[in-house]
């Protein structure tokens, strides 16, 4: 999957697509944020304000946490 689009996405857009898709906030521990979905998957999101934006490192991460795929992501509006 290409993720070079992702690469500006803010924190506040993450967290927006996670909850949509039935993820909560169950723990945060500084700029650590995790939420959890009913069917147990977890994904970890780290960030200090939700200004701010995350690498291709994070992306990779979090996209396979959540075991989204690409056409998950044109919905959500993540991937232009």
């Amino acid at each position: 999957m290409e993720i070079a689009p992702l690469r500006n996405r803010t924190a506040r857009e993450w967290v927006r697509a996670v909850e949509y898709e039935g993820f909560r906030r169950r723990k945060t521990g500084g700029s650590h944020h995790i939420y959890q979905h009913s069917d147990g998957r977890r994904v970890l999101l780290v960030y200090h304000h939700l200004n701010d934006t995350f690498g291709s490192k994070a992306i990779r991460q979090i996209l396979q946490s959540t075991r989204w795929t690409e056409d998950d992501l044109r919905r959500l509006g993540l991937l232009t």
